[in-house]
């Protein structure tokens, strides 16, 4: 794993389809429980924004990022979800 990771999800240049990151999902927000899974796509068009590009991991999950583990890119059969306390 790169050295530089975790990074932050506010920038959608450092998020693609692919990557491993951990995200908060809207019924999370007010606990903060992180959810992390692989990239599948990417929702938010604008370059940036201040609470996390929102995006769609391979598992279904909705979720603004707050951490990017790892931009690798994995086989998609390594996809899904698992919940980060």
């Amino acid at each position: 794993m790169n050295p530089h990771y975790p990074i932050s999800g506010k920038n959608r240049s450092a998020i693609k389809p692919g990557a491993r990151v951990r995200i908060v999902q809207k019924q999370d927000q007010r606990t903060g429980r992180r959810t992390e899974g692989i990239v599948k796509d990417i929702l938010t068009r604008s370059a940036t924004h201040p609470h996390g590009i929102k995006v769609r991991l391979a598992g279904g999950a909705v979720g603004r990022v707050k951490e990017i583990l790892d931009a690798s890119f994995l086989s998609e059969d390594e996809g899904g979800a698992s919940m980060i306390k």
